[in-house]
């Protein structure tokens, strides 16, 4: 079987003077090895292509046959590290709460010592001597680990 940290140290190496941060690498009993990468400004073919190059170069097919795919993290994907967190930020995101709960709204804190981020959710409230309720920002503050998932909102308009 590949080893898994090899391939991890080989995507490091090859991303280090990059924008791009490391999501994900698999290999599963077959060698099927997938790896997720991402970055601010995006991931392209390019870079993709490039890595795959490096493992290449690393991994001798005669001696274990493998099967190798390497991209982006999807943009539906649920967040997996730092870095995707930190890309959303300013973004709308749906948080799915390991007790069941949704959160929609806009990331506006990620703090990684902590484990946790906030959310600008958006609710009616009436306000005293009013009429009609308003629409106001409330930040919610989760932690990552009581999270199921949390990921990129993508909405259509």
């Amino acid at each position: 079987m590949i080893d898994k940290l090899l391939v991890t140290d080989v995507v490091r190496e090859a991303i280090a003077n990059t924008d791009a941060f490391l999501v994900e690498v698999s290999v599963s009993a077959a060698n099927e090895i997938n790896v997720e990468i991402d970055s601010p400004t995006g991931v392209d073919i390019d870079a993709c292509a490039d890595i795959t190059r490096k493992i290449e170069a690393v991994l001798d097919r005669d001696v274990e046959d493998y099967e190798l795919t390497v991209g982006s993290a999807g943009l539906t994907a649920p967040f997996k590290v730092a870095g995707q967190y930190l890309k959303n930020l300013g973004n709308e995101v749906e948080v799915l709460t390991k007790d069941g709960k949704k959160v929609s709204g806009v990331l506006t804190d990620y703090n990684e010592d902590a484990g946790e981020f906030t959310v600008e959710v958006q609710k009616k409230v009436k306000p005293e001597g009013k009429k009609r309720p308003e629409m106001v920002a409330e930040p919610v503050t989760l932690k990552v680990d009581g999270c199921k998932s949390v990921k990129y909102l993508l909405k259509f308009k």
